[in-house]
């Protein structure tokens, strides 16, 4: 039993991917020169943890590190320069550290994370010899880093949903869809332990759905093991992923492998994952008796409710959820949140997990059945979310406060919900025709939502919140930005340039747009086991 054709990549589709990712990658490093320095979601303390290393200062216990004094000084040299008008006088790094030693009496939580990323950024700034850098430029030289490992989620996504779908123009239009999260943007250009998340979660759902359509080799086995560790070496966030591979090589095969050999296969792909990925949990557990202690305990103590008050389902579910739907699509900040607009994100949500739940787990009418991938990779973010939810529940009922519910820590599986998408919409048209006009639609629409989320974005931080960006709001960057705005304006124009060409190519994609009609050697048990093809097994 052999699966449906894998449509070949022509030398048109791929030059299309490649303009695809370095667009991707300019969008990125666009929001790493608009956004301003601190302004990104946790981003003072996760610079601080990057500099504690840095200047070899260890990683404490969880709610033990302390926000260093020379990043609260370059704080205020920022609050000071945006009152005034004039970030000329800006510090080195050599000079907040001289001028400043020592730590400040702020918890910061980040060392509740395994050291990871912020090792490898303390390496990028050893590299560039931070200590001559002014502070700012040492902050975007990080943002850059962290843009360069999210370009290839672009490529990734065209990879997972072809796989899955077979369809060449779907898959184009995967890399436009990132666009449509602008929160993605400003996550992935910022400085976080979330960057190289996105990129290993992805590449744990692209080696996923090779497995689940049929490569079943014993090298991408041992890959989505290896893969996985290091996301769990990087964030608690990426531990769901491993029951995720065990169920996705469990389900891979089937038809083709008899179950022993997929449960063996299974203990295999764990067994890599936990000698190379567990040695930080397993410290958690040894030292503090618990899989990842909270970095916030030692500010965030156990609290009752006021007398006459208790706890309410609706009052959590109502800021659990909103928070979440909210800085999912687009709510960049590190303080005064600045969002796409609640309407917006209602729409994009409801739609989005609508067309997922009605049609992503249905039996086709024609083509490859993504049935069992679908409801593999779907564990991924449901596990995700769940999780959150259950820790921000504990967290309401211990402090009184709703707090622990971010969007962007849906984002590991981000590639999953993409495909999941990939699946749904592709099933709502019947006809080809159909199925080109809506491609086309969705590669208009993605991109469109990023730019005005950019466009908010900008007039928000740098022209006083007012739309669209006038000539004070460019003086205003010219003041305080990291780089001269002519440098902004080149990315922004490449962008748009790169953007309308891969939008009028995929719109009008000519090659063809997927398998409808499985063959007749496919057709028989369209199940999991339909997609395996026996000549890829080792």
């Amino acid at each position: 039993m052999q699966s449906a054709p894998h449509p070949p990549v022509t030398r048109r589709e791929g030059l299309l991917v490649a303009v695809l990712t370095a667009v991707f990658g300019l969008w990125l490093v666009l929001w790493a020169l608009v956004v301003p320095a601190f302004q990104a979601p946790d981003e003072p303390a996760h610079f601080d943890a990057v500099v504690h290393v840095a200047t070899g200062s260890g990683w404490p216990a969880p709610g033990t590190l302390h926000v260093s004094n020379a990043v609260l000084a370059a704080e205020q040299e920022q609050a000071q320069a945006q009152a005034h008008g004039d970030a000329s006088a800006w510090s080195t790094m050599s000079e907040l550290l001289s001028a400043h030693p020592g730590d400040s009496t702020t918890v910061n939580q980040m060392t509740q994370h395994p050291p990871t990323a912020y090792a490898v950024d303390a390496v990028v700034l050893r590299a560039l010899h931070y200590g001559s850098l002014r502070w700012d430029h040492a902050l975007v030289a990080l943002r850059l880093f962290d843009a360069l490992l999210v370009t290839p989620l672009a490529l990734l996504a065209w990879a997972a949903v072809r796989r899955v779908t077979r369809s060449p123009r779907a898959a184009l239009v995967a890399p436009l869809a990132l666009f449509a999260t602008p929160q993605l943007a400003s996550i992935g250009a910022s400085v976080t332990n979330d960057a190289p998340v996105l990129l290993l979660g992805g590449a744990v759902v692209w080696l996923a759905t090779r497995l689940l359509t049929g490569d079943l080799r014993t090298r991408t086995l041992v890959a989505l093991g290896v893969v996985t560790a290091a996301l769990v070496w990087t964030k608690g966030t990426g531990l769901p992923a491993v029951p995720v591979t065990a169920v996705v090589t469990l389900v891979a095969g089937a038809g083709v492998l008899p179950v022993a050999r997929r449960v063996v296969r299974t203990v295999v792909v764990l067994a890599v994952t936990a000698v190379l990925g567990a040695w930080w949990w397993l410290h958690n557990l040894v030292t503090y008796h618990r899989l990842q202690p909270d970095g916030y305990a030692a500010i965030r103590p156990h609290a009752d409710f006021p007398p006459g008050s208790h706890p309410s389902p609706l009052h959590f579910a109502d800021v659990s959820w909103g928070t979440m739907a909210r800085t999912f699509w687009g709510s960049p900040g590190q303080r005064a949140q600045v969002s796409i607009g609640d309407l917006l994100t209602a729409v994009l949500t409801i739609v989005a997990v609508l067309v997922v739940l009605l049609w992503a787990f249905r039996r086709p009418r024609s083509g490859p059945d993504t049935r069992a991938a679908a409801w593999s990779l779907a564990v991924f973010p449901v596990l995700l979310l769940a999780l959150q939810t259950a820790s921000s529940a504990r967290a309401y009922l211990d402090t009184t406060q709703v707090a622990g519910t971010q969007g962007r820590y849906l984002f590991p599986a981000l590639l999953a919900l993409v495909v999941l998408s990939a699946v749904a919409w592709r099933r709502i048209p019947r006809t080809a025709g159909g199925r080109r006009g809506l491609a086309a639609g969705v590669a208009v629409v993605a991109p469109a939502v990023g730019l005005y989320g950019l466009a908010v974005v900008a007039s928000w931080f740098w022209n006083a919140a007012r739309f669209p960006v006038t000539v004070a709001g460019v003086a205003r960057y010219q003041e305080l930005g990291p780089v001269p705005f002519a440098l902004v304006v080149v990315v922004a124009v490449l962008v748009a340039v790169g953007l309308t060409l891969s939008v009028e190519r995929v719109a009008r994609w000519s090659g063809p747009g997927g398998t409808d009609r499985l063959p007749r050697s496919a057709a028989v048990g369209r199940g999991a086991g339909a997609t395996a093809d026996t000549r890829q097994v080792e």
